[in-house]
């Protein structure tokens, strides 16, 4: 009797189709996985101080510190034997004021603290973060006329500051003041005062988002008033980041930047459609902190939930990743 098979009506169905085949055993899943982290996808945000021997965590960031030069150094070299290719740079001034002078000092603390790491460890790429809202008394990304922010007035204090943390060692150029026209201003400085081949990684969509509480306790930089909604991004607008985007590109923005991350994977992925330069994606303070706040009280994996989200970052689109959790990244995936 000849063997009775009874086919599915359309192509591919049940039960011919069973996708369950390639979920079975971890190395089949490993083989077949479509997005995978690597340790280089990833930027190590790190905050720098003055003084020495400092090493203080940063409450609302657990496993964040706030460190001294001679400790940052430290962190660096093992930052690269990690595996990870670079660190992006915040600095703590010893003092403030209505222009944010210590950001373009030469003596200022990001500028020392990147002729240490590039003593300590010369084949890590440093990124300095460009804004001044760290430096200036009153908190804000740019100089204040008339109770706001002068957009204008601005732009070449951010000149001025690229061109000195150009002149310390920086690798890459992070500007993330959100003021119009500031990348076309960097990159005239940078190149006239002779650092041409200096990148420039623009946080091009930067949203005024309320998950950078953490942040502003560790940058010590809450507005003195008002609030950042009057140049950062409407949480609202999606359109809008992709113009920004290409009027970073048109000015001369290497690398461009969504921020924050796992919020707004929508832009990421509308942004890797259209535009063909690398796309960073920041995954902030506040998304950290959540991931960690709610792995210490027992509520989810730690590392299954950081693994998760930082996944979906590059699953939507982007090339590079800035996280706090880029040193647990790598030790967990050298674990397995």
């Amino acid at each position: 009797m000849a063997l009775k098979i009874d086919l599915p009506t359309s192509a591919g169905a049940f039960p011919i189709r069973r996708l369950r085949r390639l979920r079975g055993r971890e190395p089949l899943r490993r083989m077949v996985r479509e997005t995978a982290l690597d340790v280089a996808d990833f930027i190590y945000p790190a905050f720098v101080c003055h003084g020495q021997g400092v090493r203080e965590e940063i409450p609302s960031m657990p496993g964040v510190f706030h460190l001294s030069t001679d400790l940052l150094a430290e962190e660096a070299v093992a930052v690269a034997s990690d595996g990870i290719p670079a660190m992006l740079l915040f600095g703590l001034p010893r003092s403030k004021d209505e222009v944010g002078s210590e950001a373009y000092d030469d003596e200022g603390i990001i500028q020392q603290a990147v002729r240490a790491i590039k003593a300590a460890a010369p084949g890590l790429i440093v990124i300095t973060d460009l804004c001044l809202c760290e430096y200036t008394s009153h908190g804000h990304c740019g100089v204040i006329r008339d109770g706001t922010v002068d957009n204008d007035a601005t732009l070449p204090l951010l000149a001025r500051t690229a061109v000195s943390q150009a002149r310390a060692g920086a690798d890459v150029i992070a500007p993330s003041d959100m003021m119009d026209g500031r990348v076309g201003a960097i990159r005239q400085a940078l190149d006239e005062h002779g650092y041409a081949e200096t990148p420039i990684m623009a946080y091009s969509a930067k949203y005024a988002s309320a998950f950078y509480g953490p942040f502003r306790e560790a940058a010590d930089s809450a507005p003195q008033f008002g609030d950042r909604r009057g140049y950062q991004m409407d949480p609202g607008n999606a359109r809008e980041a992709l113009a920004e985007i290409a009027l970073d590109i048109a000015e001369g923005a290497d690398i461009v930047m969504v921020k924050p991350a796992l919020l707004y994977l929508d832009v990421i992925r509308q942004a890797r459609e259209i535009f063909v330069q690398p796309i960073a994606a920041y995954n902030v303070s506040g998304e950290y902190s959540m991931i960690k706040a709610a792995a210490r009280n027992g509520w989810l994996n730690e590392r299954q939930a950081a693994l998760e989200a930082l996944t979906a970052i590059k699953r939507a689109g982007a090339d590079i990743i800035i996280s706090y959790f880029a040193r647990d990244v790598a030790r967990w995936l050298k674990e397995g």
